[in-house]
């Protein structure tokens, strides 16, 4: 830890030679040694009396701060020597902590704890991984990995000393690996691109495609709609058809029924003047309606008549045309 006593510490000697007055600032805590011998106390923020020459004081901060550990070499398990231009750890220590820490490690613990434990970590990190997996696969991990590594190894060493954050930049690396880091890279967006693309040509088809089953739904139940419109439309004209046939075949059979009704009155009536005696009258009467009448000797096929009357009726023709006298002259 760089101790920035222009900051921390302030030596105000009031009387010469005898007391000195040391101002401990609040993010501090001053540990002191007197006559070599670190003394088992610290003291808080403020004003503290100490005896001149005999007496000495380190300023401890124990707010938050930041050591930057600079151009670290790391080699990888491939034998690639690799370097981090900055390692960032926070980390604070606890007040109550500072008596023991600055006992076992010096008022520059950070040095021992901090500076040498980021060398080592990141060192065994790199030595069991390959370039590939510390420059690209396994970078992300590094700063969390170091952070509990170093915090760790602190809970046993330095119990109190807290490491908040660790902020790790990308190492260097031989120009020549670079340079194919990079083309791989180029190449990698390029894939990345086309894929993208080509998800974006998927997703537009994939649209495309529920588009047109949506469109061809809306046409299937429009579709089916009509066909049910006009099932509906047929149904009811074959109802209407089947109502008109029921009437016209209800009128045509009570027609029917009339008309043979009226023959069957007329056979009745008819067969109840069908008499012999109307039969005969009726013949007399076609007999007087003929304008001309034939005369001979024989006329055997005037009238045929299987009756009586018919029968008498034709002997007396004969009988007539035997007669000269009786036919006119």
């Amino acid at each position: 830890m760089e101790v920035d006593f222009a900051i921390s510490t302030v030596s105000l000697h009031i009387i010469p030679y005898i007391i000195c007055v040391c101002v401990c600032v609040c993010v501090c805590a001053c540990a002191r040694c007197r006559g070599g011998a670190l003394l088992t106390t610290t003291s808080g923020p403020g004003f503290h009396l100490m005896l001149p020459f005999i007496t000495t004081f380190k300023s401890v901060q124990t707010t938050l701060q930041t050591d930057e550990v600079k151009n670290v070499p790391c080699g990888t398990s491939g034998g690639v020597m690799i370097y981090f231009d900055r390692i960032e750890v926070v980390n604070y220590l606890i007040p109550s902590a500072v008596y023991d820490i600055v006992r076992n490690f010096t008022a520059d613990y950070d040095k021992a704890l901090i500076f040498n434990k980021v060398h080592h970590e990141l060192n065994q990190f790199c030595s069991v991984h390959s370039l590939q997996e510390v420059y690209i696969g396994l970078f992300d991990q590094i700063d969390e990995n170091l952070k509990l590594t170093l915090q760790t190894d602190l809970t046993t060493m330095a119990p109190g000393l807290i490491i908040q954050a660790v902020r790790v930049t990308k190492p260097n690396i031989p120009e020549s690996i670079r340079r194919n880091y990079e083309l791989m890279e180029s190449e990698k967006t390029k894939l990345l691109i086309s894929q993208q693309t080509q998800k974006v040509v998927e997703k537009e088809a994939e649209t495309e495609r529920i588009k047109a089953v949506i469109e061809a739904e809306k046409v299937a139940q429009v579709a089916e709609i009509k066909f049910g419109q006009k099932i509906m439309e047929k149904e009811t004209e074959k109802k209407i058809s089947e109502i008109e046939d029921g009437a016209f075949l209800a009128r045509q059979k009570a027609k029917a029924d009339a008309e043979f009704y009226t023959s069957q009155r007329a056979a009745e009536a008819n067969k109840l003047k069908l008499t012999p005696e109307y039969l005969q009258l009726m013949k007399y009467k076609a007999i007087a309606a003929n304008s001309k009448i034939y005369f001979g000797n024989e006329i055997p096929h005037m009238f045929v008549d299987s009756g009586s009357a018919g029968s008498s009726f034709k002997a007396s023709l004969r009988g007539e045309s035997n007669n000269p006298a009786s036919n006119p002259p």
